[in-house]
């Protein structure tokens, strides 16, 4: 098992693209910067289980990203964040 790519803290991007395969990124998601709040377990890569057996396995990773970045509109708290897991392979470190 190789060592997780981003550690809890870091900034990270969601990748935006959309595959042509199932994948489990929410589309509001996409392209939004956010900071790693957990590293997750490893789990079979949804792309990869419609034509095989989902391996390798992915790290997941809990990603907090702040309501007001998600919709600039947001009137709620600004503590407010959504947490949502994505697998590492679709994140990028920001600087």
């Amino acid at each position: 098992m190789s060592a997780a790519a981003f550690q809890v803290g870091q900034r990270v991007r969601i990748t935006d693209r959309t595959p042509h395969v199932h994948h489990r990124v929410p589309s509001y998601a996409k392209g939004q910067v956010g900071i790693v709040e957990r590293v997750c377990g490893l789990h079979g890569d949804p792309e990869r289980f419609i034509r095989s057996d989902g391996n390798p396995r992915q790290r997941i990773y809990r990603i907090r990203i702040a309501h007001t970045e998600l919709w600039p509109d947001y009137t709620g708290s600004r503590n407010d964040v959504l947490e949502v897991e994505i697998f590492e392979h679709w994140l990028e470190l920001m600087q």
